[in-house]
């Protein structure tokens, strides 16, 4: 196994710790320690793609299952900020149903011959994806280890990552998701 498969396995290794930091109580600073996991799980993302890229170690086991990573450290993320109030239902649903969608259109794509890369609206949306994620575990560590408890005293950071970030994150997604599927539509053509 080349080392940006080995990366792509690290950061899929990495999640369930993330998982475990996220969701159990008691455990100091464990939402900075989450973000560290997280942020350091997002760059082998780069890492990864960037070696395979330069040193020609592209593999089918990469193509498949370098997105499938990214996607599941996204979503536990995801799921994570449904149970503790920081992302909305709707907001976590459009994210979800894009994933699917171009997922459909690759696996169209492969069934044809066609391989499709993410293009820089895709890319886009996963980097300010991984700042909302940042943002918010950074802010819950923040209001939740270092401030005294005051709802006054949090609503600022939490709104500005609930709400502001979330919003632009899931129009980018819409956005992005629809310029996938419209650069793509000869795929399609045959679903009339």
């Amino acid at each position: 196994m080349n080392l940006p498969n080995r990366l792509t396995v690290m950061r899929m290794a990495l999640i369930p710790f993330f998982l475990i930091f996220m969701l159990c109580d008691g455990i100091p600073h464990r939402y900075l320690i989450a973000a560290a996991i997280f942020g350091a799980a997002s760059f082998t993302d780069y890492l990864d793609g960037h070696i395979a890229r330069r040193d020609g170690l592209v593999t089918n086991f990469g193509k498949l299952m370098d997105p499938l990573a990214d996607k599941l450290l996204v979503f536990s993320a995801l799921i994570c900020f449904l149970e503790t109030g920081r992302a909305s239902t709707l907001g976590t649903f459009i994210i979800l149903a894009r994933e699917f969608l171009v997922t459909s259109v690759r696996l169209i794509a492969a069934e044809q011959g066609r391989v499709i890369a993410a293009d820089r609206y895709g890319k886009l949306k996963t980097v300010l994806q991984i700042v909302w994620v940042l943002y918010a575990l950074l802010s819950m560590w923040v209001v939740f280890d270092l401030l005294p408890p005051s709802p006054a005293s949090y609503s600022p950071a939490f709104f500005f990552g609930d709400v502001v970030l979330q919003l632009i994150v899931v129009i980018l997604t819409v956005f992005s998701g629809w310029n996938y599927v419209w650069k793509n539509r000869d795929l399609l053509s045959d679903l009339k």
